[in-house]
């Protein structure tokens, strides 16, 4: 995966609406969790529906399964099944289709867009039964909506001690501004700076505007080409369809509204621009549909082509 003359690899999309799309049972705050508690198989299609749309790595279900979604009794009593069995379910899934890999993903544990919350010795134990009930069954770790560099650090060393490579996605302020910034105000520069290299072998935008990632494919870049690691550490980006978050959003609060404007075609122009800039991995978070990985999957056939 780390050559980077291929072509952009390409994930899946957002998982909670997929799941709401196709009617499974979805509610905060248990969210895409719910799914696997009650309809495991609207999971297994979830996934299938991304790989039919051309995804070739998709994403464990386990983004909710943290107290923070499911509560602290839940977690305690059936968390460590329940990651195995999400684990499971994509590993299930992609074996169903030639060349499709498997992210194990790993949430934010104390809240998304929460920088705040976070502390490492509440956040460890929960990351240890997420890791230890997916390894088995991934390819690659995947750690999305970072809000800090601090989270990402502890994150990047306690995958090192797996047998697994980790790409680490950041989310960053959906205000314009000069210089990407995570959620926590730390630019984007400084947090691949902080975390690139060694087994994180990607780092990644995620779950932002699809308008200010190309700012942070560029800060990332220049860092990584600072560190002189820019040929070994890969650039994704997989924007979110929701309207802008203020600083003040509350993650968890309600179903958040999606953006009628963001179509397939759409996002696949904007995408576009982010391969211009230095992104070799494409995909979809919240609200990006298999309709959209589609016209992804479109594009880099059409490149293909051009070869």
């Amino acid at each position: 995966m780390q050559n980077h003359s291929q072509l952009p690899i390409i994930l899946d999309g957002g998982m909670g609406r997929e799941l709401l799309r196709i009617g499974a049972p979805f509610q905060q705050p248990e969210w895409s969790a719910l799914a696997l508690l009650e309809a495991p198989e609207c999971v297994a299609q979830a996934h299938q529906n991304f790989i039919q749309a051309g995804a070739e790595v998709i994403t464990t279900n386990t983004y909710a399964l943290v107290p923070f979604h499911i509560g602290q009794q839940l977690f305690n009593e059936l968390g460590a099944s329940l990651v195995k069995q999400a684990a499971q379910l994509a590993k299930s899934a992609a074996e169903q289709s030639v060349g499709v890999q498997v992210a194990g993903c790993l949430p934010p544990v104390l809240g998304s867009y929460r920088p705040d919350l976070f502390n490492v010795a509440q956040a460890q134990p929960l990351l240890e039964v997420l890791i230890a009930n997916q390894r088995d069954d991934i390819d690659f770790w995947l750690a999305e909506t970072i809000s800090s560099i601090a989270e990402a650090q502890l994150i990047k060393n306690m995958t090192a001690q797996t047998d697994k490579p980790c790409w680490i996605a950041f989310t960053i302020n959906d205000e314009t501004s000069a210089k990407a910034c995570l959620r926590s105000g730390e630019t984007a520069f400084d947090a691949v700076n902080a975390i690139a290299g060694q087994n994180v072998t990607a780092v990644l935008f995620n779950c932002s505007s699809a308008e200010v990632m190309g700012l942070a494919i560029t800060d990332a870049k220049r860092a990584l080409v600072a560190m002189g690691i820019e040929s070994e550490v890969q650039i994704g980006v997989y924007a979110n369809s929701f309207t802008p978050f203020s600083e003040d959003h509350e993650a968890n609060a309600g179903v958040s509204d999606l953006r009628e404007d963001l179509t397939a075609e759409n996002y696949r122009q904007i995408a576009e621009s982010w391969v211009a800039a230095g992104a070799s991995i494409l995909g979809g978070c919240c609200g990006i549909t298999p309709e959209h990985i589609m016209e992804l999957s479109r594009y880099k056939a059409q490149l293909l082509k051009g070869k």
